[in-house]
């Protein structure tokens, strides 16, 4: 069940929702790190986040903070250390923009 601010925002902005979900053929470095050349923005996302719950890669005295291994480090700009809120943004620089 959707809580119910996630919801009005579907409802309000349905476009949103459809970034999220809709295929995209993938750059070359992306490619590499999911295995497949073509994932939903969200399918991403959650690929990153299980290598890094899998990998161990969380700060452990700080779990907002995720320290990048060579190969994460290739997806995310170079950075050493990455924080948990800059992540979604970091990984929607590989996705191409929607033409208005």
């Amino acid at each position: 069940m959707l809580p119910q601010r996630v919801k009005r925002a579907i409802t309000e902005n349905p476009k949103k929702l459809a970034n999220l979900i809709d295929l995209a053929n993938l750059p070359s470095t992306l490619r590499e790190f999911v295995g497949q050349s073509q994932i939903s923005r969200l399918g991403c996302f959650m690929r990153v986040w299980s290598y890094i719950k899998t990998n161990n890669l969380q700060d452990p005295n700080d779990k907002n903070v995720i320290i990048c291994d060579d190969k994460l480090r290739s997806i995310l700009l170079g950075k050493p250390r990455v924080d948990l809120a800059e992540l979604p943004v970091l990984i929607k620089l590989h996705f191409p923009k929607e033409p208005k």
